[in-house]
């Protein structure tokens, strides 16, 4: 089913001088009829946050619209998330 493989995104933004503290997750997972779910988990660091998830027909679709959420939340200020954080 799955062409190319996409892994969890993991993001942060931390601005001490604003009090902000947030992180941004992105995940594909297949569903049972054969399409694709994008799960979107965001909120302040150290909280559970909220959830979203929107089902597409295609991998291709998830896809497409996971790699447009990451890109604007990286022009948003969003980096990567180290290891240990």
């Amino acid at each position: 089913m799955q062409n190319e493989k996409t892994g969890p995104v993991h993001l942060h933004r931390i601005d001490a001088g604003q009090n902000m503290r947030r992180f941004y997750m992105l995940a594909i997972q297949p569903t049972l009829f054969g399409g694709a779910c994008v799960i979107r988990n965001w909120g302040r660091i150290g909280s559970s946050g909220q959830t979203m998830m929107e089902t597409f027909d295609s991998q291709e679709d998830a896809n497409t619209v996971l790699r447009r959420l990451e890109g604007t939340k990286r022009k948003r200020g969003y980096r990567d998330t180290r290891r240990g954080e």
